[in-house]
């Protein structure tokens, strides 16, 4: 766990980071991490094909298009859409790829691994962000501490 940890706190070192798969839904839980990075100063880009504009902030299609660039991207998309945001994510030269996971399977897929360790780009993959967050309400820190102290790296998820 430690190696994902200090993947995570890597990535979270960036100030500039896309959000990709930030939902419509204003209720979804991928809108209140888009907000609790704003809240925390982040300049988070919400990437989206589908919207215009997350709360005041422009959206993007797609990773390439973000201008200016961004220096990381948070990736919650549904499984079956990862493969495609990561290529697009690593065309865009983006080298910081978190592939979003909480309690479910998450957005990783072998697939998106592959494309991730072909370019040299080791993604965090088994990790929310509320769980390496300072701060977070104390279901997120129960989970993190969980994971950090009962679990141990993952292998990749299974298709």
């Amino acid at each position: 766990m430690t190696l994902s940890l200090d993947r995570a706190r890597e990535f979270l070192a960036a100030r500039r980071i896309a959000v990709a798969g930030v939902s419509r839904d204003e209720k979804d839980f991928s809108r209140y991490l888009f907000g609790e990075l704003v809240a925390r100063g982040y300049d988070a880009v919400p990437v989206n094909p589908a919207l215009a504009e997350v709360d005041g902030r422009r959206a993007f299609a797609s990773l390439a298009e973000v201008e200016p660039p961004v220096e990381a991207a948070l990736i919650l998309t549904p499984r079956s859409a990862t493969e495609a945001v990561v290529a697009d994510a690593l065309r865009a030269g983006i080298r910081r790829i978190w592939l979003h996971r909480g309690a479910g399977a998450g957005s990783a897929t072998p697939g998106a691994l592959a494309l991730c360790r072909a370019s040299g780009v080791e993604p965090v993959h088994d990790l929310c962000p509320f769980m390496v967050l300072t701060g977070t309400a104390f279901p997120h820190r129960f989970h993190g501490f969980f994971r950090r102290h009962l679990a141990h790296e993952h292998p990749a998820p299974q298709a």
